[in-house]
């Protein structure tokens, strides 16, 4: 390990995941429990023939794909865009929507996940609070939020977003809902109001367990979905996540099971957060997000344990810790705030 506390942080500030650099920083670790991210630590199982990797993805599976999530989503199928990830999906929207008048205004509601600020390219967005949605609403041609949201959890009131959506809808505009962790309750998505101006952004990878396969969906209006199809081209989903995909909306059955994972593994993890005296921020169903006075220390003592956690460069008292996959890692998580507390 190299550099202070600060400048090591600082490296992972950005997005979680990134084991490359922890490899980098932390050499004498082998083995990481990777913490830093939102995906669900339990993958769909993945089966797989060779003809999904070797033939050109068929059309008329990716319109199966589209059908099938539309279900998931309570949704029409005319309204599903199948997208190779919807941080991908974010930054088309925002070249589709940004380009469409000179005078253009995006709002971003902060804390929240940095892509939203990143989708609009070297434009700067104008950053709000939650309680500011409805006056940032009436000025603005575009407004960006994740629900839940994503650090603290935030769940924005159903009927606000709906004004805001009419509101921004009258001038053109939109209301950009990224539902990431919204399929560990389904009932909770917005993906099914009608709203003129909604755009509701849906990832397969995080409560599938499977980021790397790169799917996602944009729920909106045909019009912004025929826009988008010309964008991404005739072959927008690769063979392996047209077939995953289509298995896993299929799969009633493990999906129950995926969430009950989630709220069980959750609400342990708040439990063992708060047995260890760390205050809860927030969470969801798939991170919790604590408050330490001495995060960036922290942070690095996790990390010298093996554990990897996810900082934010806009609050330093944030950390954001994942759910552990089996019971090594819980232990290992355990132990190690263990030792922390004796420091």
């Amino acid at each position: 390990m190299q550099g202070t506390p600060r400048a090591l942080v600082g490296e992972f500030a950005r997005h979680g995941g990134r084991i490359d650099l922890a490899r980098a920083a932390f050499p004498h670790i082998e083995n990481w429990t990777d913490l830093s991210t939102g995906i669900a630590p339990w993958p769909y199982p993945v089966s797989l023939t060779a003809a999904a990797a070797e033939q050109l993805p068929d059309p008329g599976d990716l319109a199966k794909l589209e059908a099938a999530a539309a279900v998931s989503f309570g949704v029409d199928p005319k309204r599903v865009v199948a997208v190779p990830g919807s941080d991908l999906a974010m930054r088309l929207l925002g070249l589709m929507l940004g380009r469409r008048s000179f005078v253009f205004r995006a709002a971003i509601v902060r804390p929240g996940y940095s892509g939203h600020a990143a989708m609009w390219g070297a434009y700067k967005p104008a950053a709000c609070a939650f309680d500011d949605i409805g006056l940032m609403a009436p000025a603005h041609d575009v407004l960006v939020l994740a629900r839940p949201n994503n650090p603290d959890g935030l769940v924005a009131d159903p009927l606000l977003l709906e004004w805001a959506a009419l509101t921004v809808a009258k001038r053109g505009g939109h209301v950009i809902v990224d539902e990431a962790f919204a399929d560990a309750d389904p009932a909770n998505s917005l993906a099914g109001s009608d709203w003129p101006g909604l755009i509701v952004l849906r990832s397969f990878g995080k409560f599938f367990g499977l980021a790397g396969l790169r799917l996602g969906f944009v729920v909106a209006q045909q019009e912004i979905g025929t826009e988008l199809r010309a964008l991404i081209g005739d072959w927008p989903i690769s063979g392996p996540a047209l077939a995953t995909g289509l298995a896993a909306y299929s799969d009633a059955e493990w999906q129950i099971a995926q969430r009950a994972r989630l709220a069980t593994a959750s609400q342990r993890l708040v439990e063992l957060l708060t047995r260890h005296g760390i205050a809860i921020v927030g969470c969801t169903a798939f991170f919790t997000l604590v408050s330490v006075r001495h995060r960036d220390r922290l942070f690095v003592y996790l990390a010298q344990a093996g554990v990897l956690t996810r900082p934010f460069d806009y609050e330093p008292c944030w950390l954001r810790i994942g759910l552990p996959r089996d019971e090594s890692d819980w232990a290992r998580l355990d132990e190690a705030l263990s030792g922390w507390r004796m420091t």
